[in-house]
């Protein structure tokens, strides 16, 4: 062949292969920018609308445990499932009540009345007989309390200061007592006047020998007497199957997981639109806009929560059923719950903790601080200036805490009255809740400022994207290699 048409052909033959070669994939979108951009107020009101309707059709709420709530889950999970998410709905148990039984403390022949602490936790038949001691130090918080004193086979009795009770019965089991008994004006049904961290969401769960509340009356007789006494504990529990719904990204490594939730259920008194419908909403739109195989660095793993309203036990219970290097691959929460308040606030939880104080304080694991300052700086974008509320125990993030996972989160008020000075922040009326219509029929979609929940939700979606993207930074979180977590 001749050299000159030979190299011709070859020519026209590599740019015949050139023009057919696949074009580059188009680089990835910066998330943070791109999320907040595409979760827009029309489509996560839409997802109030369906929630609303849902209610309307199911005696006007979505409490756990209802068909309102069951219609709740299907809504939620389908629209994953149809953006291709594999969806689960894992199944919890939780406390929902009790039957029969009658709880009696019983002193040199006299009963008084008794709370049982945990319908999960009943003595034996007949009761259970021992003597009763105190610690040095009334409260029985640390094993210090007890110094000299040996309370191996009694009851130990305490008085409801300085930690929860789980606290207080643990430390009795660890200095050998069969049983608790906290001396207190306020019980466990009726926890008006109690210390905020006595009966801590949940705590029942923790309990793992007979705990009873008494009040002073009791409390005197006790204090008379060195004979053993008997304490009743026989109600029994009754239990309610509850779902998680739970969706993950399938692209992105699964050993650095932004986990992304809120709660899905509705207090039992009404609708609960903006508690939390408005979170739910947000959280389910950055999903559907963020798709299933984005290409992301990291994987996003989305939850929406049953029991929030009750005592954290869907949050708590998918912790709990995680192996610890499962816990170790989530590197940070994000809670939203109330995006939408009609008086509203423009809050990042307290990840610095600027504005914990004693007794309530509660710590906030590394990383949490960068965390509310992306969120911080994605509301400064949205157009608003933010403020902090401090950390509770009082919300899913809790658990999240217990395990030490960094956490942050945004939320517009429930309810907690406006000051003067957050009014002219933020506008609205002060002297008058976030909420005024928290927990009651009136939340509903009617209800709701569109304006503070469509910044919310782009704020949110901001900084699901950004850590999505990248954990590392002056915002980041510790690094896989540098994660202990613990079951909370």
């Amino acid at each position: 062949m001749n050299i000159r048409r030979y190299a011709a052909a070859f020519l026209a033959l590599a740019v015949s292969i050139a023009g057919c070669a696949p074009a580059e994939s188009p680089p990835a979108p910066d998330w943070g920018p791109e999320l907040a951009k595409r979760v827009v107020i029309d489509n996560v009101y839409g997802h109030l609308v369906t929630l609303q309707e849902i209610a309307d059709a199911h005696d006007g709420n979505r409490a756990d445990g209802s068909p309102g709530y069951q219609a709740s889950v299907d809504y939620v999970a389908q629209a994953l499932r149809d953006k291709g998410f594999d969806v689960q709905t894992p199944e919890f148990e939780r406390l929902s009540g009790s039957r029969g039984g009658a709880p009696a403390l019983t002193v040199a022949g006299r009963g008084f009345r008794v709370e049982q602490a945990s319908l999960k936790i009943t003595t034996p038949p007949g009761g259970l007989r021992a003597i009763t001691l105190r610690p040095r130090r009334p409260a029985g918080c640390t094993a210090a309390d007890y110094r000299e004193v040996s309370v191996d086979k009694a009851i130990a009795v305490v008085d409801d200061s300085g930690c929860s009770v789980v606290q207080k019965q643990r430390v009795a089991v660890g200095e050998g007592a069969v049983g608790v008994l906290v001396v207190s004006a306020a019980t466990p049904s009726r926890p008006v006047g109690a210390p905020p961290t006595l009966f801590t969401p949940g705590y029942y769960n923790d309990l793992t020998v007979p705990v009873g509340v008494i009040d002073p009356t009791a409390d005197a007789p006790l204090r008379r007497t060195e004979s053993p006494v008997t304490l009743v504990l026989d109600n029994k529990p009754v239990m309610t199957t509850s779902r998680n719904v739970i969706a993950q990204t399938r692209t992105g490594d699964p050993g650095n997981i932004v986990m992304v939730g809120a709660h899905l259920d509705s207090a039992a008194s009404g609708p609960g639109i903006n508690d939390n419908g408005s979170g739910v909403a947000a959280v389910l739109e950055t999903a559907l806009q963020l798709g299933a195989q984005p290409q992301t660095a990291n994987a996003v793993r989305f939850a929406f929560w049953g029991a929030e309203e009750i005592s954290l036990d869907g949050s708590k219970a998918y912790l709990r059923s995680l192996e610890r290097d499962q816990l170790n691959d989530i590197a940070l929460y994000l809670n939203f719950d109330m995006l939408g308040s009609i008086n509203a606030g423009y809050f990042t939880d307290d990840g610095d903790q600027s504005t914990q104080m004693e007794p309530d304080f509660v710590v906030a694991p590394e990383g949490s601080a960068g965390i509310e300052r992306t969120l911080a700086g994605s509301l400064l974008l949205a157009g608003v200036r933010p403020a902090d509320i401090p950390l509770t125990r009082t919300t899913d993030y809790a658990p999240f805490l217990a395990a030490g996972i960094p956490v942050g989160g945004l939320t517009t008020g429930s309810s907690q009255r406006k000051t003067e000075v957050q009014a002219r922040l933020w506008g609205g009326e002060a002297g008058v809740p976030f909420d005024p219509n928290y927990h009651t029929r009136r939340d509903d979609v009617d209800n709701v400022d569109r304006t503070a929940l469509g910044r919310m939700a782009s704020s949110a979606a901001f900084a699901v994207g950004t850590y999505a993207d990248a954990l590392d930074g002056v915002n980041g979180v510790p690094e896989r290699d540098r994660r202990d977590r613990r079951t909370p």
